[in-house]
């Protein structure tokens, strides 16, 4: 396989974490300056008023520690999502923010839900779970990568655990992340075949074909009428092995 195929750097890969980012501190600045509470605009559980912050809720922070604390895993996630991921990449986050806040407004305490912690555990869990499934070494490496970085993340999807935070939108991302990477399809990851000669230690010198080459590469030194006859010898020594399947005959087979 060609990583470079599915695995490039694109300006999207820094533009969209960048722009998640200063969408959320836009909003947090606005609530500042203007001295307004913005967070009655969050997911409030089972009621129909609540449905507005299953959108709206990602972009709300209570204060400067909340807001903080998210964005440098929203932006390191964001871009690993994008390169590794690209295909799907906005499929996950777009439908991420949708069905981890229709969860957290189905389950959650009847309280305003707030921040981008919910959609931070979508991309946790999508990485962790997809990498896992394609059991392609450079995927794998990274889902380990996300258990090493944030895997204490998990303790916080749990009831009692801190009273302060929102738990149910933490089991909500963590539930849409894993429903994506079982549902959202990637490529095939197969490892590249190579042939010996693309090998870095390949030496010509040690290739029959090769030796019939000059630098130049042109065909010299043709083989001898013997040593064409000891090369089909061998191939002719070389045991045959027949390997025969049944197959049933069935009613209306000829």
């Amino acid at each position: 396989m060609n990583d470079y195929h599915y695995f490039k750097f694109t300006p999207s890969v820094w533009i969209v974490p960048t722009f998640l980012l200063i969408l959320i501190w836009s909003v947090f600045y606005f609530e500042n300056v203007f001295n307004i509470d913005l967070s009655v605009f969050g997911i409030f559980p089972r009621t129909i008023s609540g449905l507005k912050g299953v959108v709206m809720s990602p972009f709300l922070h209570g204060n400067l520690s909340h807001i903080a604390n998210n964005s440098l895993p929203l932006f390191i996630l964001t871009t690993a999502l994008i390169y590794f991921y690209r295909d799907v990449s906005l499929k996950v986050l777009f439908y991420g923010i949708l069905l981890s806040g229709l969860i957290t407004w189905l389950i959650g305490r009847q309280s305003f839900h707030i921040g981008a912690s919910g959609l931070i555990y979508v991309l946790v869990s999508f990485i962790f779970f997809k990498g896992l499934m394609t059991k392609y070494y450079r995927l794998m490496a990274l889902s380990f990568a996300v258990v090493v970085m944030y895997g204490g993340m998990i303790w916080y999807v749990f009831p009692d655990i801190d009273k302060t935070i929102s738990w149910e939108g933490h089991l909500a991302g963590l539930i849409s992340g894993f429903v994506f990477a079982v549902r959202f399809k990637t490529p095939d990851y197969v490892e590249e075949i190579r042939y010996e000669w693309e090998k870095p230690d390949f030496d010509p010198s040690s290739d029959p074909f090769m030796r019939r080459f000059d630098e130049n590469g042109n065909f010299v030194n043709p083989p001898k009428p013997e040593e064409i006859m000891v090369e089909y010898e061998e191939i002719l020594s070389e045991p045959v092995r027949y390997v025969y399947t049944f197959k049933e005959n069935r009613e209306g087979d000829k």
